[in-house]
């Protein structure tokens, strides 16, 4: 008896040790796709970002050499732009984000066909195209929204590409790391691209695709970092001896910038609205004109501080001591970003809130006459209170400025901007920009 239970056992032993191996060998290969995915979502975001840094260099090439060639150049620009997305890909236009909200809601079976239109490869090569064009115009975009429809898209058609043998792994899950990964590449914030799949994304459970997630997230950061090199997005600012005093400056810049930004997605929700009276490829196309002539006209006034994703302003803003800008330079900011992503060419809305609140911050510091390090600090709540007032996505923002600059020394500050601008947005609308665009794109593609 005792013999006949030492083989049962040794038995199990082996059972268990095969079924060990089998379990190991099939979370490598559900993995495999997300590495894959996220190699190539590194690769392509660098060069997209070098793409989009050589159209901005274009632009201020112009510039200098006369701006008012940007009667010519804007328009030129801001009609190829609209036009490649109506001709070839109509769910290119905007930022990228509220379609793959769209999508990730969408995902099943049946609706396979829909999801398609949101994510494929030709809406990601018309969004590189059209958003380049748009940023070479003048056009106060960002890349970062799409980058994530971009990185969505890889992985959306990885899996797909997947044969019919292959362990089954979800489409939604591959569509969120996507979108996380792109994020986390497009500004080197890993942390930050997985609280935005949170946060941002999806209400799934974190339990169901943490491993996924955080491998993509991983592994398209680091391709993005073996090939740039360490960098941050933003640099280390200057913020030590601050005073503590500082925190009653943080709270009226919070509030304001929570309240503009949530005002700013409800200006171009409005707009976008009243845009259906426009029936006719003539009546698009001028007020797509109409838009870039306003553009260039910004360009013309106020200066190249009016044009592009304003990193340069952020840059300066932080390291320079050309800190306290006109007052007028966050409203042409805000006004530009309004009209160009009213267009319905490709382009994101993340880089220009950003630099919105940042200019805000600057214009604000200067009237209080602040210190060069508080001044930073006053800039980059404003940074988060603006993102947080357009995305309502508090801790994704907060995060991401504070991984830009690697200073954990202010996050305290930076959670509070966050809060406070939160609370103070919900009084212009009770839900994000990204939901109800995404709402709309869910209308359009079950009518399509």
């Amino acid at each position: 008896m005792n013999f006949t239970k030492k083989i049962k056992l040794k038995l199990k032993d082996i059972y268990d040790s095969l079924a060990s191996r089998n379990d190991f060998k099939k979370n490598i290969l559900n993995a495999f796709p997300f590495w894959i995915g996220a190699v190539i979502t590194g690769l392509i975001s660098v060069i997209y970002a070098k793409l989009f840094s050589f159209a901005e260099l274009g632009t201020q090439y112009i510039f200098h050499l006369s701006k008012w060639l940007f009667f010519i150049v804007t328009p030129l620009s801001f009609l190829s732009a609209w036009f490649l997305v109506i001709k070839f890909a109509p769910f290119s236009r905007g930022s990228g984000i509220p379609q793959v909200s769209a999508a990730i809601e969408l995902t099943n079976p049946r609706n396979n066909h829909k999801v398609s239109k949101l994510l494929s490869i030709r809406v990601a090569f018309i969004k590189i195209m059209s958003s380049l064009l748009m940023i070479f115009g003048g056009g106060i975009i960002g890349r970062e929204g799409p980058t994530i429809q971009i990185s969505a898209s890889i992985f959306k058609k990885i899996n797909e590409w997947l044969p019919h043998w292959y362990p089954k792994i979800s489409k939604q899950n591959m569509i969120v790391t996507g979108a996380a990964a792109g994020l986390a590449s497009a500004f080197n914030t890993p942390l930050g691209g997985i609280v935005f799949a949170i946060e941002e994304l999806t209400k799934t459970h974190f339990n169901y695709f943490k491993s996924a997630l955080l491998t993509g997230v991983i592994i398209a950061g680091l391709t993005a970092l073996n090939i740039l090199g360490p960098y941050l997005y933003l640099g280390y600012p200057q913020l030590n001896d601050i005073s503590s005093w500082i925190v009653l400056m943080v709270i009226p810049v919070s509030i304001i910038t929570g309240l503009l930004g949530s005002s700013m997605g409800k200006i171009i929700l409005f707009i976008i609205s009243k845009k259906s009276i426009l029936k006719s490829t003539f009546q698009k196309a001028s007020y797509i004109l109409i838009c870039a002539l306003i553009i260039a006209s910004f360009a013309v006034i106020f200066g190249k501080e009016t044009l592009g994703s304003g990193k340069e302003l952020m840059v300066n803003a932080l390291f320079t001591n050309n800190k306290h800008l006109d007052w007028y330079i966050p409203l042409c900011r805000i006004f530009g970003t309004i009209i160009s992503f009213s267009t319905g060419a490709a382009g994101g809305i993340f880089a220009p809130s950003l630099s919105a609140g940042a200019c805000f911050g600057a214009v604000f510091s200067g009237w209080m006459h602040l210190s060069y390090n508080a001044t930073n600090l006053i800039v980059l709540c404003g940074m988060v209170g603006f993102l947080t007032g357009i995305t309502r996505s508090p801790f994704t923002s907060f995060i991401l400025v504070m991984e830009m600059t690697n200073n954990h020394g202010i996050i305290f500050h930076l959670m509070f901007a966050a809060l406070l601008a939160n609370l103070f947005a919900a009084i212009i609308t009770k839900r994000s920009f990204y939901d109800h665009l995404k709402d709309k794109f869910i209308d359009e593609v079950n009518i399509n």
